[in-house]
């Protein structure tokens, strides 16, 4: 399993994930007073990509698309 979550990006895109995570975890916590469902799926977003951050890994690079970042 580690192959599988082996880290593809640098700490330039660790960063950027970590920033974008922490902005859909305050927006999910805003959202969900609104909208439960839009709130919910932000708040699921923000864990996968704080888990990305995290890991230094990124899904779609996994799956073999090029990104920037």
């Amino acid at each position: 399993m580690a192959k599988r979550f082996a880290p593809n990006i640098d700490n330039r895109g660790r960063l950027l994930r970590g920033i974008m995570g922490i902005l859909l975890l305050v927006g999910g916590l805003f959202a969900i007073c609104t909208l439960l469902w839009l709130g919910l799926v932000l708040l699921a977003s923000a864990v996968f990509v704080l888990f990305e951050a995290i890991r230094g890994w990124c899904g779609l690079r996994a799956c073999g698309i090029k990104t920037k970042l």
